[in-house]
């Protein structure tokens, strides 16, 4: 069928057994053709799409439909719709490399096509597979993440902690933080009021700063509260061409 041929253009993780009467082929073909290439929607607004086996999907994909404008609602006609819109919008990203691929410039004894392939090997990445879950399972643990029942939030937190602690621009700052750190001693702290007792000036002083570490420790647990909070929240996946939110 025509759409088949889309399909090994598109370098489509499952083609060859590739069903569109099969329910979880034809959701799963959906959902990555909108998240990888299609893109009409932000990241959050794909949530109804990706629950591909619950009973509600049905009633997002026809709000899909018509919100990409789609005539058609045959299942082979719409599979072959969406691929065609795919393939459109891949090589109006690329035109240059495409443009100078002629009918002569193929083999004509084989079903061989032009392959689209995504500028980022993330991009056919199976994010449901077994293999990457226990990658992800191991990378929370040696972070010191909770798990979260949904893979992918708990992947979120992943990434939150380590782009504030681990990214390029969170180690110059801890790095500048301490350059500017001066050592000073107790009696150079300023303690707001006098006793005229050297001695209990220097004990005032001790419990002072004993106060202030302690609230210095008390705000940071407020803020790997929130992180935490925020983290569950949070939607990991990400568009990872170009680092674009919809089209």
């Amino acid at each position: 069928m025509a759409y088949l041929r889309k399909l090994e253009a598109l370098s489509y993780m499952k083609t060859n057994d590739f069903n569109v009467l099969s329910d979880e082929d034809f959701r799963q073909l959906v959902v990555w053709l909108e998240d990888q290439v299609i893109r009409h929607y932000a990241i959050e607004e794909r949530t109804p799409l990706r629950k591909v086996t619950t009973p509600e999907w049905e009633d997002a994909f026809k709000t899909y439909l018509n919100d990409i404008a789609c005539p058609f609602s045959d299942r082979e006609e719409v599979a072959d719709w969406l691929l065609g819109l795919a393939v459109r919008l891949e090589y109006g990203d690329d035109v240059e490399k495409y443009k100078t691929i002629t009918a002569e410039s193929l083999n004509q004894n084989s079903a061989s096509v032009p392959q689209i392939k995504p500028k980022n090997p993330l991009d056919n990445m199976d994010f449901e597979s077994s293999e990457f879950k226990g990658h992800v399972k191991a990378l929370a643990q040696l972070l010191g993440v909770s798990p979260h029942p949904d893979h992918l939030e708990t992947l979120s937190a992943c990434c939150t902690i380590i782009q504030n602690s681990f990214s390029k621009e969170a180690l110059e700052k801890r790095q500048n933080a301490k350059k500017k750190g001066k050592q000073s001693t107790v009696m150079e702290m300023p303690l707001g009021f006098e006793t005229n007792d050297p001695v209990l000036d220097k004990a005032a002083k001790i419990l002072r700063l004993c106060f202030i570490h302690d609230l210095r420790d008390l705000q940071t647990k407020i803020n790997e509260i929130i992180v935490s909070v925020q983290n569950i929240t949070a939607n990991p996946k990400t568009d990872t061409r170009l680092g674009k939110v919809g089209r």
